[in-house]
């Protein structure tokens, strides 16, 4: 089979599965879909930034207790190892 047949067999395949696109199971969701507002859009950012920061000083915090804390620590609570 020649390189151009299958390639237009392969876009035929493509533009047929594009075209099915809004009829299948997704169809409902996606014709119901919409462009979030501006407001929405703000809201989710600022949440999710909150949940980075959040996590992030969550992480430094047990850091920094392991690396400044623990040493103090362990060598307290387990003097002869």
């Amino acid at each position: 089979m020649p390189f151009l047949d299958r390639a237009q067999e392969m876009q035929d395949d493509v533009d047929g599965r594009l075209h099915t696109l809004g009829h299948g199971k997704y169809g409902r969701i996606l014709r119901m879909a919409r462009r979030p507002t501006s407001e929405e859009y703000v809201k989710v950012l600022e949440v999710t930034w909150l949940g980075a920061v959040v996590i992030g000083l969550t992480g430094f915090a047990i850091y920094i207790f392991f690396t400044q804390a623990g040493p103090w620590l362990w060598s307290n609570l387990f003097p002869g190892l």
